[in-house]
């Protein structure tokens, strides 16, 4: 038995399995709570999909009985051609007539009107897929996959187009199919009928479009604030951003470690707890704001709760995105063409603002991106800090959980919010489209950059070092606030919030956890440890593809992914409500509709990581493993994957932090069993418990320190030498792929 048939028979029995053994719709209590056992296959609710035709009428079913056995023939033929034609087709076709179907048919009967008229009543109708659907589908997306390899699609090699083609089905069904519910969701009332007068009424609300605040003085609409809200916060963490690079590479700044570590800090700090710090200092009761009441006589005020407060928490939260971003430009611009300007009797000022500068426009204009989309997502500090000026996100929010419960009404704001941000991620990638900012020619220089010009580095001392103290402060009250009985009223050290969220008690031998966080904070876990390698192996694999394979419409695919960096947490999260409450696939208060948000949303950054590292890769590596009769799969896991362990560290790292810290998407798709720990704050927050939120945010930013150890120690480094190191990597690969066929 071939290869071919080998990986074949696999799929097939594994397609027939599901159809046979399998529940095919969805089990209320879960699939792996494993209460339907005792009912399998009698009771209709659990049976396979074979009953489900035989006895229970769901005669549309058939069609994926059809569908595996022209797949079962095409078994049997010899010629590659012809069997790649019927696999192909049979893997297509049954891809699609499952999802028509789970689209069509609901518990109800038909949904849309042309298949009762087509077709009549339904006796019965259906509900959500299951284990069996689910599983079928995906056997039938291998089935396409190895019918275009037999074909000879990207050279006949089965691995590489079961990627793409699994990568393709999952992203349209985890980031398209999500985002195309929302649009239509906006044109639909609340019985599910198409009704565009919902649309228009939000839509020309004056509420979100309003612009009196230019003429008359009264408050913006919705969406002008958002927009106005992002560029702010966009612009000042750019700045802040090169301010903190320039100081870090291009000065004697004697705490440069002490500026990197206060740069990463707000990025594993959960969002609102900034905006939670800034009320601490400067709300109504705060440190600042009763000082100087009691020393200047100044009447406490809310200034601090609207676009200001929100602009300040955002920036703070933001600039260490840019620095990360921009510290790496700032580096790679090439000494060579700072020294060939002064050479041309240019001064130092002119230098910087003629050469380096210009050479610095890709990071600037990613690092604005960032900036500008995360500010437009972000949904902890405006709910903090917003008061009665809210911005989109909140909207958003309160049009689905407030009293307006307004899912059309969610859906248009979504579709705003969506438009404003890819209209900024196409603006950019325009706007650096066609040129060239290459300063690494392969030519050795001196590598020393020209010192800033003496203006210049007072200036970005003069923000950098207050910014810094300032960032020390906030997170000293996010410390200290933990222990304090109540903030502003009674400011006695106590260590009841620490206790009430985490208190440990030991009955009858063995341990309770009794502390009201402990829930939520074991939930948070157990997702984020499951997402962060999902989201690795998902962005690698992509990152492999894309670099390492040539197919038609390779550039279409890597934008399509990398758009879905550009979709905000909280249109992520509305749309999976509209998506995903409902059959076909209903995942939402499960564990694993919070898995495919976060493995989704943070995948395009995995994806990135991948590629600089896989591109630094000569592919002369690949070629000698391909030489030795190894295939794709056995050359990614025996020469890629050891190459990549930084790449693999970093999307572990940002995934499983995102995870914990994310917020705009997730206060959307928890559930009372499943409730992550950023809600569970804000809750918290709501309440009017700051104490425990602090406590409980404080707790989570030693544990992602301590994971983020231990993730560095567990993948390694990447271990080469300087010299000969290609040759080297080729011997090694040899020796371990005999060894291999040997054994």
């Amino acid at each position: 038995m071939d290869n071919r048939n080998r990986r074949l028979d696999i799929v097939l029995a594994l397609g027939i399995a599901a159809t046979i053994v399998l529940p095919w719709y969805r089990i209320e209590k879960g699939f792996y709570s494993f209460s339907w056992l005792p009912d399998f296959p009698r009771k209709e609710t659990v049976a396979p999909g074979i009953l489900q035709i035989a006895t229970y009428g769901r005669w549309w079913l058939l069609a994926v009985l059809l569908a595996l056995g022209a797949a079962l023939a095409a078994r049997f033929i010899t010629d590659p051609m012809r069997r790649g034609a019927l696999l192909a087709a049979a893997g297509g076709l049954g891809v699609l007539f499952l999802a028509l179907q789970g689209l069509a048919i609901t518990a109800t009967g038909w949904t849309w009107t042309i298949g009762e008229t087509l077709f009549g009543q339904l006796a019965t109708g259906q509900s959500s897929m299951g284990a069996g659907a689910v599983l079928t589908s995906i056997c039938f997306v291998l089935i396409f996959a190895f019918g275009l390899a037999e074909r000879g699609v990207m050279r006949g090699d089965a691995f590489v187009v079961a990627t793409i083609s699994m990568l393709i089905f999952l992203v349209a069904v985890f980031v398209f199919y999500p985002i195309g519910s929302m649009f239509i969701g906006a044109f639909q009332d609340f019985d599910g009928s198409v009704n565009f007068d919902g649309f228009n009424r939000n839509i020309m609300d004056s509420s979100i479009w309003s612009l009196d605040c230019v003429v008359g003085g009264a408050r913006c609409g919705v969406a002008w604030r958002t927009l106005l809200l992002a560029i702010m916060t966009a612009a000042g963490s750019t700045t802040l951003g090169l301010a903190f690079a320039l100081v870090a590479t291009r000065t004697r700044f004697p705490f440069k470690k002490g500026l990197r570590l206060l740069t990463v800090l707000p990025i594993i700090t959960p969002p609102f707890v900034i905006g939670l710090a800034l009320t601490l200092l400067f709300g109504r009761a705060g440190v600042v704001t009763q000082s100087l009441s009691l020393l200047f006589g100044v009447e406490p005020s809310r200034w601090l709760y609207g676009l200001t407060g929100i602009w300040i928490a955002q920036v703070l939260s933001f600039t260490p995105i840019s620095f990360l971003v921009l510290i790496g430009v700032v580096e790679g611009v090439s000494p060579s063409m700072e020294e060939a300007s002064q050479t041309l009797r240019a001064d130092r000022w002119r230098t910087f603002w003629k050469v380096s500068l210009p050479l610095m426009t890709p990071g600037l204009a990613n690092a604005f991106l960032i900036g500008f989309i995360e500010s437009m997502a972000d949904f902890g500090n405006p709910l903090v800090l917003g008061g009665s000026h809210g911005v989109l996100s909140t909207e958003i929010f309160f049009a689905v959980v407030g009293s307006q419960n307004d899912p059309a009404r969610a859906a248009v704001l979504a579709m705003i919010l969506l438009c404003f941000t890819l209209s900024a991620f196409l603006a950019q990638r325009l706007w650096l489209s066609g040129k060239n900012f290459a300063t690494v020619t392969g030519k050795g220089d001196s590598g020393a950059h020209i010192a800033l010009p003496r203006s210049l580095s007072i200036g970005v001392h003069a923000i950098v070092i207050p910014w810094m103290i300032f960032t020390l402060v906030v997170y000293g009250m996010i410390i200290f606030g933990g222990f304090v009985k109540t903030w502003g009223l009674d400011n006695t050290l106590t260590l009841a919030h620490y206790a009430k969220a985490f208190s440990i008690t030991l009955r009858d031998g063995s341990i309770a956890w009794t502390g009201v966080a402990w829930n939520s904070f074991w939930t948070t876990m157990e997702i984020a440890l499951i997402s962060a390698p999902l989201t690795a192996a998902v962005g690698l694999a992509t990152a492999y593809v894309i670099v390492r394979q040539k197919f038609a419409g390779r550039e279409l695919f890597e934008f399509a992914l990398m758009m879905s960096f550009a979709i905000p947490g909280t249109v992520i999260g509305i749309s999976y409500i509209m998506a995903f409450n409902l059959p076909p696939l209903e995942m939402t208060g499960t564990a694993l509709v919070l898995v495919a948000c976060f493995v989704f949303r943070n995948m395009p950054v995995g994806v990135r990581g991948g590629i600089a590292a896989m591109s630094q890769l000569d592919r002369s590596l690949d070629e000698a493993s391909m030489t030795l009769r190894a295939n794709s799969f056995r050359t990614i896991r025996k020469v890629i994957l050891p190459l990549l362990r930084p790449a693999i560290t970093a999307a572990l790292v940002y995934s499983f932090v995102r995870a914990i810290t994310s917020i705009s998407a997730v206060v959307f798709l928890v559930s009372a069993q499943y409730n992550m720990a950023t809600s569970y704050i804000v809750g918290l927050v709501e309440n009017g418990e700051f104490g425990v939120a602090i406590a409980y945010s404080s707790m989570l930013i030693v544990v992602m320190i301590t994971v983020i150890l231990g993730f560095q120690l567990l993948v390694g480094e990447r271990r080469l030498r300087r010299e000969n190191r290609i040759s080297a990597t080729r011997v090694r690969i040899s020796t371990s792929i005999q060894q291999e066929k040997t054994a």
